[in-house]
C-alpha cells in the first residue's frame, strides 16, 4: 500500500467485544493482551483481553478482531518511527 495514498480509517465496535477497522497499513504486533496497528491516520494501539484476530486482509487494509477491548490508544506515526528504522527495533521498543 503506498504510504502517499491516504485511505480511509473506520473502527466500528459491537459491544466492547468484535471490531472492524479499516484503513490498516500494517500490523505491528499482536498478543492476547494488545494489538498495534499502523493506520493511515496514526499508530492505534488496542488494549484488552483475549485479543484475537479473526480476519486480515492486507490488500484492502481490512482487519477484525475479537475479544474484550479496554482502550483505544492513537499516536502519531512519525512520533513512533524513525526514519530509517527496521521492523524488529521498533518491535523492541
Amino acid at each position: 500500500m503506498d504510504e502517499k495514498t491516504e485511505k480511509n480509517h473506520r473502527v466500528v465496535m459491537e459491544n466492547r467485544q468484535k471490531s472492524q477497522f479499516t484503513g490498516i497499513r500494517e500490523v505491528i504486533s499482536f498478543d492476547e493482551k494488545e494489538v498495534l496497528l499502523e493506520t493511515s491516520h496514526g499508530i492505534l494501539t488496542v488494549r484488552g483481553e483475549a485479543l484475537h484476530v479473526s480476519r486480515l486482509t492486507v490488500e484492502k487494509g481490512e482487519l477484525d478482531l475479537d475479544g474484550k477491548i479496554h482502550s483505544f490508544v492513537y499516536q502519531e506515526t512519525d512520533a513512533y518511527r524513525k526514519p530509517g528504522e527496521s521492523l524488529f527495533r521498533r518491535l523492541l521498543r
